[in-house]
């Protein structure tokens, strides 16, 4: 068998590393066992990170793509174990998911814009402005069912030089955006203290994102709700949830419609009405999570771990 390439290798094929320090899945409600069995188990996939955030599955690639904002780098998991650098030397990209082309999405707090990679390696400028002023620094994004790219845009990478760039904001908002790319357009859809995390529910009729505010001084540790109406903008928001401990950093909707949301103690799983289901403990705070095929596992960012946990019912 010929040697593995390791330019860009950072673990070897192999299993993953059970985590055994770490209290089982928590139900709340019967519902919540059906789909994370008391016996699952927290396993590590990588744990030499330094910030791990913006995980995605890339279809394209057949890989999980995270990134380590502090490290610059953005990693990619593969399901035989072995991790690999997928960009290196990032402008401190955080927030990363697949558009319609099959593209990968990023969110850079350095260059302060959104960017793509596709999946033959090329890499470009999305969008770098809104009404001809930067932006502060994109932190999450998703592509709604239209093809339409929504991203946060807290100031976090303009305050932490770990994080990206120290400087005064451009706009002095903090908005969640929605840009075309059919048409190139960016519409300022609302203004939260610090937006960060956001998904859609599965008919895309309802639109949520987090204000995580309490980070720096503020009381936001919550995730709002939104109509989508027919033009695509956003109706009157109402209170989803309010996360303890912590913030709700990063979090996806299920097929179901449950919200699995990252938090101080793990990941929290609410139902589409907002009642608290179940619990999935971290050793450490979690920033975010995302599904695999089928929503069959749930990797997690962890600072310097990328986890994860089988799923039953998928």
């Amino acid at each position: 068998m010929a040697a593995e390439p390791v330019s860009n290798l950072l673990r070897r094929s192999g299993p993953p590393e059970p985590v055994s320090h770490v209290d089982p899945p928590r139900a709340l409600d019967p519902r919540f066992s059906e789909v994370v069995p008391h016996h699952a188990r927290l396993f590590s996939l990588y744990d030499q990170a330094i910030f791990g955030e913006g995980p995605t599955w890339w279809p394209a690639q057949n890989i999980l793509v995270w990134s380590d904002v502090e490290g610059r780098r953005v990693l990619g998991w593969h399901p035989d174990g072995c991790v690999r650098v997928v960009i290196d030397a990032t402008p401190f990209i955080n927030g990363n998911t697949v558009d319609r082309n099959g593209d990968l999405i990023h969110c850079e707090h350095g260059n302060r814009r959104l960017s793509r990679t596709t999946p033959g390696g090329r890499y470009a400028a999305v969008i770098e402005t809104y009404d001809g002023r930067r932006f502060n620094a994109p932190n999450d994004v998703v592509c709604a069912a239209d093809g339409a790219l929504w991203f946060t845009d807290p100031a976090y990478g303009l305050r932490l030089p770990k994080q990206g760039v120290l400087a005064e904001s451009d706009l002095g908002h903090h908005s969640v955006y929605r840009f075309d790319p059919a048409t190139g357009t960016v519409r300022r859809m609302v203004d939260l203290g610090q937006p960060n995390g956001l998904a859609f529910a599965p008919d895309g009729r309802t639109f949520y994102v987090s204000d995580t505010s309490r980070t720096e001084g503020g009381d936001g540790h919550t995730i709002y709700a939104f109509p989508v109406l027919d033009d695509s903008s956003l109706g009157e928001r109402r209170v989803f949830a309010e996360v303890e401990p912590g913030v709700p950093d990063g979090f996806r909707v299920d097929r179901r419609g449950w919200i699995w949301t990252s938090s101080e103690a793990g990941v929290q799983v609410f139902s589409a009405e907002g009642h608290r289901l179940g619990l999935i403990p971290t050793p450490q705070l979690c920033s975010n999570c995302c599904f695999g095929p089928g929503e069959r596992r749930l990797f997690i960012t962890s600072k310097q771990h990328l986890y994860a946990i089988d799923l039953a019912g998928g």
